[in-house]
């Protein structure tokens, strides 16, 4: 199991020093990040990546509201396999038609994105678990208008606030889910209250084992009380002691 970092969780650090924040999660021990914003950032970005032998497999980038080939190029540019649209506003989950009309426009950026060799996928918030369209989340019936090649990022925090169970939810959309967000805490919607991975009420490793194709879990928070860098240590901590446990008992 692979992990990389959100780096919206060190968007003040960044805004600050890039280079030294890279740097930063480098001697974490964190091998891969998941930029966002990077067209701006594209340069300094993939100076700072190459200088600490850092990968991002993975991109945040607003598909759909921006030019989609400049993004595509930025993402070559830095290594990004796979550019995910990173959020998409709760009006438009309310009906089927409004669904039909997002998954069609992602459809269109995924051939656009297979001209530069780039992967697209969609990264959900908790309203695509609060509504529910034809019996299912608006999430599921979206999947399910997704061409084939299109991949999911599914944030485990936001689809339990959305008041579903992320396991069921990785089971239901199988192979589709290629990227997990990892973050935990009380399960509302103070983001500052999030937690590092393990200490909250996230069944972490029951998320992760229930994500059969997964590649990368991707650790972030969306806001964090303590000292950030402290906060993602602990959670990288956690996951690497629960991988290696997880490695033994199948040796065992």
């Amino acid at each position: 199991m692979s992990y990389s970092l959100q780096l919206y969780t060190l968007r003040d650090a960044i805004q600050e020093d890039l280079p030294g924040t890279i740097r930063k999660v480098a001697q974490i021990g964190f091998t891969q990040v998941e930029p966002y914003n990077f067209v701006a950032t594209a340069k300094e970005l993939g100076a700072a990546l190459k200088e600490n032998g850092l990968t991002a497999p993975s991109g945040h980038a607003p598909l759909l509201s921006q030019d989609q080939d400049e993004i595509f190029a930025a993402a070559r540019a830095l290594g990004i396999s796979t550019v995910i649209e990173p959020y998409i506003t709760a009006e438009h989950w309310q009906s089927a038609e409004d669904i039909q009309a997002t998954a069609a426009k992602l459809n269109a950026a995924a051939k656009k994105g297979a001209e530069y060799g780039i992967r697209v996928g969609y990264h959900n918030h908790a309203w695509e678990l609060e509504s529910t369209i034809e019996g299912q989340t608006a999430l599921e019936y979206f999947e399910g208008l997704l061409d084939p090649e299109l991949v999911l990022e599914v944030d485990t925090y936001w689809v339990a606030v959305g008041g579903q169970d992320p396991v069921e939810i990785l089971t239901k959309l199988g192979n589709r889910v290629k990227f997990i967000h990892i973050k935990d805490g009380p399960l509302n919607t103070d983001t500052k209250a999030q937690q590092p991975a393990g200490q909250g009420k996230i069944p972490v490793w029951d998320v992760i084992n229930a994500a059969k194709s997964l590649e990368v879990g991707v650790v972030e928070f969306d806001d964090y009380s303590g000292d950030i860098f402290h906060g993602i240590t602990q959670s990288l901590s956690f996951l690497n002691s629960d991988s290696a446990k997880a490695t033994e008992g199948a040796q065992a």
